[in-house]
């Protein structure tokens, strides 16, 4: 099922870019430019993000940064 109809995003695409670490609509628009037209799809980007866990928004809930990738803070956290 098509997500974003302007570049042709279907949910399958944005749940990868999601398994890969895109957390939120600005990421999934980087990645695929899903939501950049028209608007109309963030939404239901919103609702896909919201099904997942996102390793980025946990770390986050924990007060850890997140600007590192996932498996960097953990290895940087094993090396302490």
């Amino acid at each position: 099922m098509f997500v974003c109809s302007c570049f042709g995003v279907t949910e399958a695409q944005v749940q990868q870019h999601a398994d890969n670490g895109a957390c939120t609509p600005r990421q999934i628009a980087s990645a695929c430019k899903a939501g950049t037209d028209c608007g109309s799809c963030v939404r239901r980007i919103q609702a896909i993000l919201g099904r997942g866990a996102c390793p980025r928004r946990d770390l986050a809930d924990q007060g850890r940064p997140v600007l590192a990738g996932v498996g960097e803070f953990e290895e940087l956290e094993e090396a302490a």
